[in-house]
């Protein structure tokens, strides 16, 4: 049998139950309304004041036992489904001329109830047997044969209108617990994606960091170096020229700096010329180092913003980790543009180094923001080198024009 309006897990069913019986007010009304009727109907035809009494505390019991197990999961429902049934019972063998105000009225209202406590028709059509039963058995012990069928013709249209009515209500119960569940769930999601904001936020910073400020002092040392072996050779002709090329080296460095700092203030996004910031990295290169550096550029468009400013970040990297470890006597950047990808190849023939030791090694800065900034592009690094033997590396970047 399927489920009267839906189908559900056990966990989603659990609280359900929780929630069946949200409308306590209503509830307890109808209850109340039956009382008054079943009171008033035996009062005209006979006052029983003690059977009333009696009616009174079954009818309290009643609601007590319904209050109490409202809002928790019921582990066996058809308890309540019986205690009740019983209860209504008695409560109306009590009332000999009040009973079928009782008899109809509450019977109806646990055949509702039943559709919030079992999902599934077959389970409900059973509580509404066992409902209607107890109705037969009363009405036989009054002996109001006659009068079944009225009590059929005026019960059977309110059953099927309580049961539609608790179908469309317990939709709306669900619905409600879903939406909850939603915002829970999304309120998760939300502080998840403000964690990650955060850490990204703080890998930029250093990568943005390390690109600009590290490598412009490692460049600066490295000049300082030179200036320092020229002097102790008495070429204070050519000390000075690396003094300026410092000086300029420094002055740049400040202004990659401050930029880095609008972009982590807010973002902003800078008209740079790939072709031209790549011809100005390797000038600088070779006017630092003095280490020729052969450059091939073959593209066909501009390239999106983003790869722009990793992709330069990345050759950027690359050089400066040449200049610093590689002693090589020569350098080669290609760059060509094929089938919607970037490929950026970079080339020493340096003394290398074992990559996979450096994987292993803490400190490689450079490494670790190339390899980073590969994967925001959702791009390739593949990272070749022998000791004595130079060094590779091949990027991949797939080229995405709606960025």
């Amino acid at each position: 049998m399927t489920d009267i309006y839906s189908m559900k897990m056990p966990d989603e069913r659990r609280d359900d139950t929780s929630q069946l019986f949200a409308a306590r007010v209503p509830v307890v009304i109808w209850v109340a309304v039956i009382y008054m009727a079943t009171v008033v109907l035996q009062f005209i035809n006979r006052p029983l004041f003690l059977h009333t009494l009696l009616y009174t505390c079954l009818i309290f019991l009643h609601i007590v036992f319904y209050w109490r197990v409202s809002g928790q999961p019921l582990q066996k429902p058809w308890i309540y489904v019986a205690v009740q049934g019983i209860l209504v019972y008695f409560s109306g063998r009590i009332m000999p001329d009040g009973y079928p105000a009782t008899y109809i009225g509450l019977y109806v209202l646990l055949i509702g109830q039943s559709v919030g406590l079992y999902y599934r028709t077959g389970k409900v059509l059973l509580c509404s047997l066992f409902c209607l039963c107890l109705f037969c058995l009363g009405v036989v012990w009054m002996e109001d044969f006659q009068l079944l069928p009225l009590y059929f013709f005026i019960m059977i249209p309110l059953i099927v209108s309580v049961a539609g009515y608790a179908v469309l209500f317990f939709r709306q119960v669900q619905a409600r617990i879903r939406t909850q569940a939603f915002l829970k769930d999304l309120e998760t999601a939300h502080q998840k994606v403000e964690q990650l904001t955060v850490a990204n936020e703080r890998q930029r910073m250093a990568r943005d960091l390390h690109d600009t400020l590290a490598q412009g002092l490692a460049g600066l040392i490295m000049q300082l170096e030179a200036v320092n072996a020229h002097m102790d050779k008495g070429n204070y002709k050519k000390s000075q020229e690396i003094v300026r090329q410092a000086m300029d080296r420094v002055r740049e460095t400040l202004t990659d700096a401050r930029l880095a700092i609008d972009d982590l203030r807010q973002k902003t996004v800078h008209n740079v010329d790939f072709n031209e910031a790549v011809q100005h990295e390797v000038h600088r290169f070779q006017s630092a180092t003095g280490i020729p550096c052969s450059l091939k550029i073959k593209l066909t468009a501009s390239l999106p913003s983003l790869i722009v400013e990793h992709g330069h970040r990345i050759i950027s990297e690359c050089l400066t980790n040449i200049a610093r470890h590689a002693k090589a006597g020569q350098a080669w950047i290609i760059i060509k543009e094929r089938s919607s990808k970037l490929y950026i190849e970079i080339i020493d023939d340096g003394i290398g180094f074992d990559s996979r030791m450096t994987e292993k090694q803490t400190g490689h800065y450079g490494l670790l923001g190339i390899r980073e900034r590969v994967r925001l592009l959702r791009g390739k690094l593949d990272v070749k080198s022998r000791l004595q033997e130079g060094t590779t590396v091949q990027i991949e970047i797939p080229i995405d024009k709606g960025e």
